[in-house]
């Protein structure tokens, strides 16, 4: 059994053992693949693991001997479902491995923007503290989290876990969710999302991307939010219109954004996100702490174990 993993070097760029997976199969990892280099490097192999290269009706249909794709992520799009099932192959994905990880992203972007933690510190290494006349300085406002609203657009793993946190910080949280009230912990009130926009000094999304939350955040919506109120997107970058978040920022409809992704990654150097005022954009690493990338890879051998054993789980198609 021959496992070739397509591109390995963001999920382990060397820090991290494949012997998970090399206790089961002989594996193969390229650091890298281009499209045109998919069906010659996957051809022998009964198993591909993919976390960002794409595998569509024409590759599949390529590729006789595959039976199983093991997506390297919790988001399967990379994949044709629907070829997939039509050839036998299972898929599966890696769910809920990041929840932690991604909940603190959600509030290091938080914490720097409230209390200018970067700003401060490139002033002092300009040596601006020890030319202060004063034991202190400051020129923004610092926020006080306590007895602020908080809202969350999406109340998944993700989304619940960074809600919590909230509670710790004092703060009212709203939520927007299909989830019942009654499903709710003490603490979090279901709003529709025109209100949690409207009443949230911070907002922060953790949606999935479909065809109706696409340009969830676009210009109507933001008109809707306080002039004071920062946008936290640590979900998918399509969530939000980059071009109507950019010219929020320069008109001052809201205050601040903080995003670990964009709607193209990764970004053109067009995109006006890039040179935005109080935009603070980390490149797409919630989810790729050590803790986080050890346990993805753990899971997906045990997902292609169950496989092997004739009882697959995580997976995504019939």
């Amino acid at each position: 059994m021959k496992i070739v993993i397509l591109d390995g070097n963001t999920v382990n760029p060397g820090d991290l053992s494949w012997q998970p997976l090399e206790d089961l199969a002989d594996v193969v990892v390229y650091e890298r693949t281009r499209e045109e280099e998919i069906v010659e490097r996957c051809k022998g192999a009964e198993i591909v693991l993919t976390n960002k290269v794409v595998l569509d009706a024409t590759t599949l249909n390529m590729l006789p001997r595959l039976q199983y794709i093991g997506v390297l992520a919790t988001g399967y799009n990379v994949v044709d479902l629907e070829v997939a099932s039509r050839q036998n192959i299972v898929v599966t994905n890696i769910p809920s491995y990041s929840t932690d990880s991604v909940a603190q992203m959600v509030w290091a972007h938080i914490l720097n923007i409230t209390n200018r933690v970067d700003h401060y510190a490139r002033e002092n290494r300009k040596g601006r503290w020890t030319e202060s006349p004063d034991f202190c300085y400051f020129d923004h406002n610092l926020t006080e989290l306590s007895g602020k609203r908080i809202g969350i657009v999406g109340l998944g793993n993700t989304g619940m876990a960074t809600a919590l946190i909230a509670t710790a910080f004092g703060m009212n949280v709203l939520a927007f969710t299909s989830k019942d009230e009654d499903e709710l912990p003490t603490g979090i009130r279901k709003v529709p999302l025109s209100e949690l926009l409207s009443e949230s000094d911070i907002v922060s999304l953790h949606c999935p991307l479909t065809d109706s939350t696409h340009h969830l955040i676009n210009h109507e919506t933001l008109a809707l939010m306080k002039p004071s109120a920062i946008l936290i997107n640590t979900g998918r970058g399509p969530l939000v219109d980059d071009q109507a978040v950019a010219e929020a920022l320069h008109n001052g409809t809201i205050a601040a954004y903080g995003a670990d992704v964009v709607t193209t990654e990764p970004p053109k150097a067009s995109n006006p996100l890039l040179s935005a005022p109080y935009c603070y954009l980390t490149p797409h690493i919630a989810w790729a702490t050590k803790e986080a990338r050890t346990r993805l890879i753990d899971i997906c051998a045990r997902n292609v174990k169950a496989w092997l054993d004739g009882e697959p789980i995580n997976q995504v198609n019939a």
